[in-house]
């Protein structure tokens, strides 16, 4: 095999193949680039750690074609360290492979291609295209409250339900749930016609890589097909694909309080600024202490955030507007701020009923094609 690339070209092309290099795997093969080059100026390089893969095609000048397998990390460290216009591959007959450029030649062992793990189908009969902005909206209000090493597999990842014309997104960690929903136009790609009805758990570490990927931009669109198993992004410069998290998910809407009786009504930025405040207390990292918690007192029309911890305490107030009894309530400072953010809107609604009941965040006033609620858990209170 041997490859001419223009060596810009390889390099921007090989960075996103490393969100799928698998580095702690007793399989070889999953911390290389799969290189496949053909006859017809295409190059393929395709890397899967067996949760989440991602497909490169770049165009090149192939000599001899050929496929074999390069560790990921030591071809990617090679090309981005060459200073020639032009690398050019060549892999032998007992896969040495030889990387020259200018005056600079490496060498490095390759395996055979055959090594590489069978690859999920990345084609199906079942697929959607939707807006990228959209989709990466979505993420950002709920990656947040995704679980990463939790008992129950399905909370570690984000829930996906898709229709016609609604997309919506559910993560829960067992103290912080998100939920949003956006009504919009999704472009059917059923072969058969049929209506778009998925519901799907994507991992957290492929989530993580996804929003990375999408644009927040309307105008681009991500094609994705889906199996029992697998789902696949395309780009227009790449394929991403990643397992699904295999069960069903938990009955959110069971666990969503919708009877509060006491209401606040706040400047986001004003209520999030103060937080961060308390934060330089409760965050305090000493050996031997525990992490504080912040305090809330709502009173009349007044929120009164409170911290105390081994190296201090902060005092701070928030102009609110206050329904119902007067509540004195703490939260995880981080998880709070982390709900909070999550939220879009000027101004928030919060909804309590006790000092051990779950709170609901939602914007002042829901939009009509978009809706948010985010749930936290509080903390108990030392006497």
């Amino acid at each position: 095999m041997k490859i001419v690339f223009n060596r810009k070209k390889i390099e921007g092309a090989v960075q996103p193949l490393m969100c799928a290099v698998s580095g702690k795997s007793t399989l070889t093969a999953v911390e290389g680039i799969l290189m496949e080059a053909s006859m017809d100026g295409t190059c393929t390089m395709t890397t899967f750690d067996l949760e989440k893969g991602m497909r490169v095609e770049i165009q090149a000048d192939v000599e001899e074609e050929g496929s074999c397998i390069l560790n990921a990390q030591k071809f990617s460290q090679t090309v981005r360290v060459m200073e020639g216009e032009e690398v050019t591959l060549t892999v032998s007959e007992n896969l040495q492979a030889c990387i020259t450029s200018g005056k600079s030649t490496h060498r490095m062992n390759a395996l055979p291609a055959s090594d590489f793990p069978k690859l999920p189908p990345l084609i199906t009969t079942e697929g959607f295209v939707v807006s990228q902005a959209a989709l990466r909206e979505l993420l950002s209000k709920t990656m947040y409250a995704m679980a990463s090493n939790d008992q129950r597999p399905v909370l570690n990842g984000c829930f996906l339900k898709v229709e016609d014309d609604r997309l919506l997104a559910v993560s829960c960690d067992s103290f912080k749930l998100a939920k949003c929903s956006l009504n919009l136009p999704v472009e059917n790609k059923n072969d058969d016609g049929s209506r778009l009805n998925f519901s799907l758990i994507l991992p957290t570490k492929s989530v993580n890589e996804l929003y990375r990927m999408l644009k927040d931009d309307e105008r681009e669109s991500v094609r994705v097909y889906l199996t029992r198993k697998t789902m696949v992004f395309y780009f227009a410069d790449y394929t991403f694909f990643t397992r699904l998290v295999e069960g069903v998910y938990i009955e959110y809407d069971r666990i969503i309080l919708t009877n509060h009786k006491i209401f606040a009504e706040a400047e986001r930025a004003q209520l999030i600024s103060a937080l961060e405040r308390a934060a330089l207390v409760t965050e305090e990292k000493v050996a031997g202490s525990v992490r504080a918690h912040v305090r809330l007192e709502l009173s009349e029309n007044l929120l009164k955030i409170s911290a105390t911890s081994s190296l201090g305490s902060t005092y701070d107030e928030v102009p609110v507007r206050h329904e119902g009894d007067d509540l004195v309530i703490a939260f995880n400072n981080r998880f709070l701020i982390d709900s909070l953010r999550a939220c879009t809107a000027d101004r928030v609604r919060i909804s309590f009923t006790s000092p051990l009941t779950s709170i609901n965040i939602e914007p002042a006033e829901q939009k009509e094609d978009a809706q948010e609620l985010f749930m936290l858990l509080p903390v108990r209170m030392k006497e």
